[in-house]
């Protein structure tokens, strides 16, 4: 399975970002296309179908956008990691797209091979923000009623914490820290309770703006 090459879905409006995409993509030698959607709706369809690693979301489409897309993926506990690609840069955007299940959002002017690189990070385990998406988030922790909420974390669970980030899954973490997988669970159930988190994205976040990473 290490061998086997990322499979990506790509979803956006536009053809000709499409085909820029595919056309990129189709040269990386670990990176596999494996359908196109022009739309939300028939993105949650393909990746139904597909089964892909990694799909490439735009936000803003006609129809079913970007957002609504990853939540239903969400509901249909859909295993694919969901890179959001996407030209608008507004904190409305950004935000809601984290907090519907994205694992990363860059720009459209990203670097081709910059774009490669987030979409094996991606696949990784890992949260991939740009620069400007990560101050626009952390805007938002920082907002009224933020601040504080991780001084009720123990000490394993600061730990916990830094391997979420550092995206581990929760057999990897109880490797690293000699727990069962139950005992893993519980305490990232506790982390995102304490933290008033959605998922282990925001998670992530969270450790990352306070330093419990490398």
């Amino acid at each position: 399975m290490a061998d086997r090459p990322i499979r990506v879905l790509l979803v956006d409006d536009h053809q000709v970002v499409r085909r820029g995409l595919r056309t990129f993509l189709e040269v990386q030698d670990d990176i596999e296309v494996v359908g196109e959607a022009s739309d939300g709706a028939e993105g949650v369809a393909r990746a139904e179908e597909l089964r892909p690693d990694v799909v490439l979301m735009d936000v803003k489409m006609p129809g079913t956008d970007g957002i609504e897309a990853l939540k239903r993926l969400r509901e249909l506990a859909n295993p694919a990691r969901v890179l959001v690609v996407t030209s608008f840069t507004e904190q409305r955007t950004v935000v809601p797209a984290l907090r519907a299940g994205a694992c990363g959002y860059v720009y459209k002017d990203i670097d081709p091979d910059a774009l490669a690189g987030a979409i094996r990070s991606v696949h990784a385990g890992h949260v991939l923000l740009q620069p400007e998406v990560a101050e626009a988030l952390l805007a938002q922790e920082d907002a009224p009623g933020g601040t504080g909420r991780g001084t009720t974390l123990t000490d394993r669970e600061r730990e916990v914490l830094g391997l979420i980030a550092d995206g581990r899954s929760n057999r990897e973490i109880a490797r690293a820290l000699v727990l069962s997988e139950k005992t893993v669970k519980t305490h990232v159930s506790n982390i995102l309770m304490k933290l008033d988190l959605a998922d282990r994205t925001q998670a992530a976040l969270w450790a990352v703006r306070h330093g419990l990473t490398d």
